[in-house]
């Protein structure tokens, strides 16, 4: 069913429950209309989530802030979900994925929230900032030696960039052997492009490689959560595992893209660092749009609504970064007061390094690709009509063509050319193109991107 508009321009309630459908092309396409016509209601307003899925959707940034920090009358374990409990949700519903019930510390609460998410905090200081960036700039390299050199000087970030770049550094973050880490990407992607038995294919590999670390520890996020204080099963040790990739992977490339898209723009104020691109889209572009459900443990009146207990509340990161209330005095406060990590006790615990990753894998595709722009105005982009996510689906650019080679690769070369020629990018003049080439072609990363990956990185 589709979304449709009255002439006021106020959006059509679904039948079965009068409720605001957030979900389809028309919401898609300009979620904020949506978001300033349940702001008139008050600070939250019942939503469909998905066909058949009510929630209360918070839309104020003061309420979700009130929800973020008072855990004992806001809890995340979704097994509390009155109306999943009573078989109103329908079975294929796509929230369920979402919402559903997993053990790891994202719907935990009280003790057993606190044990699994000191594991994943404490074994995330571990990991060395310049080994990380190091790593996000190499990911980087790699991917854009891959339509560097196109004729036409033309590709499609997303695709080709923004999308497998943290794939890439979170298999090696998590200490993947090649084939492994192969297997880890085609699962997670599939999962994210609807695959069947993707997450079998995840699942199966996540679970060689803690096998593996049990077998041969190293220097690596997963043994890390292994050989925690806290004492992990295998099984919570996949979990933590699965909620990292899942919950890095779509928000990171979220931020990638949208941030590359208005760093390129031509309406970007000349001067303002790439890490000002990030803040804003944090800020106004929040990846993550609609999420962290909260179940009241009792009835709670906020801001004149009834938040009924075991029903999901649902918190607008996009809508209450933006929130009128609040972009007055925005200025004035801090450039990470955003909710777009989340407040609170569930916070995302890899904010700075997710920001960090962000922020150089814009700055590497500017680096390589000195004079890169987009093809296509930033305000003419097209979102994907998600409700969960705020995320681009094309970002068409264009440069001038050039190689972009591995440091292993230019050292090679360098060691048999002259001087002033031993850097890793070189200029090359466009050639001749077929007139039945593409306009672009993003390249093709299915299957054994890991593995390939690091051969590229050795020079082969």
């Amino acid at each position: 069913m589709q979304q449709q508009f009255e002439p006021s321009g106020i959006p059509v309630g679904c039948p079965a429950h009068g409720n605001i459908q957030l979900f389809g092309p028309e919401f898609g396409s300009d979620p904020e209309a949506y978001y300033a016509h349940l702001r008139s209601k008050g600070p939250s307003s019942p939503v469909d989530i998905a066909p058949g899925v009510e929630v209360e959707l918070v839309t104020s940034y003061d309420a979700s802030l009130y929800i973020f920090q008072n855990p004992g009358s806001f809890v995340r374990d979704s097994r509390r979900w009155a109306d999943l409990n009573a078989g109103r949700v329908p079975e294929d519903s796509p929230a369920l994925p979402m919402m559903g019930y997993r053990p790891n510390a994202l719907f935990s609460d009280g003790a057993a929230h606190a044990r699994l998410r000191q594991a994943v905090t404490d074994s995330l200081a571990t990991v060395d900032e310049g080994r990380l960036a190091r790593k996000t700039r190499q990911s980087a390299d790699y991917l854009i030696s891959g339509f560097s050199s196109d004729p036409l000087g033309q590709a499609e970030l997303m695709a080709a960039y923004a999308q497998p770049l943290p794939l890439l550094v979170f298999s090696d973050l998590f200490g993947c052997p090649p084939e492994i880490g192969d297997r880890v990407i085609t699962g997670i992607s599939g999962i994210f492009e609807g695959t069947p038995d993707a997450d079998v294919v995840l699942g199966g590999a996540l679970t060689e490689l803690i096998a593996l670390k049990r077998r041969q520890p190293g220097e690596d996020l997963t043994t890390r959560l292994m050989v925690h204080s806290a004492r992990l099963t295998d099984e919570e040790v996949l979990h933590q595992l699965v909620t990292l990739l899942s919950g890095g992977t779509a928000p990171l490339t979220a931020a990638i893209g949208t941030s590359s898209a208005l760093y390129l723009s031509g309406d970007w104020p000349t001067g303002l660092p790439i890490e000002d691109a990030v803040v804003q889209t944090l800020w106004n572009y929040a990846p993550i749009a609609n999420y962290a459900a909260h179940y009241p443990t009792h009835d709670v009146e906020l801001g004149g609504r009834v938040l009924r207990a075991n029903h999901p509340v649902l918190i607008s990161f996009a809508a209450a970064n933006t929130d009128p209330k609040l972009t007055e005095h925005r200025e004035h406060r801090s450039a990470k007061a955003h909710l777009a990590f989340g407040a609170g006790p569930h916070a995302c615990p890899a904010k700075d390094p997710a920001f960090m990753i962000a922020a150089t894998a814009v700055e590497s595709l500017v680096n390589r690709l000195p004079d890169v722009e987009t093809r296509v105005p930033f305000k003419e982009l097209v979102w994907a009509p998600s409700p969960w996510s705020r995320t681009l689906m094309t970002v068409p650019i264009r440069f001038t063509p050039r190689t972009v080679l591995s440091a292993a690769a230019s050292r090679s070369t360098a060691a048999g050319t002259p001087p002033g020629a031993q850097s890793s990018v070189s200029a090359n003049p466009p050639s001749a193109v077929p007139a039945s080439r593409p306009a672009y072609a993003a390249p093709q990363h299915k299957g054994k991107l890991f593995s390939r990956f690091l051969a590229w990185t050795r020079g082969e």
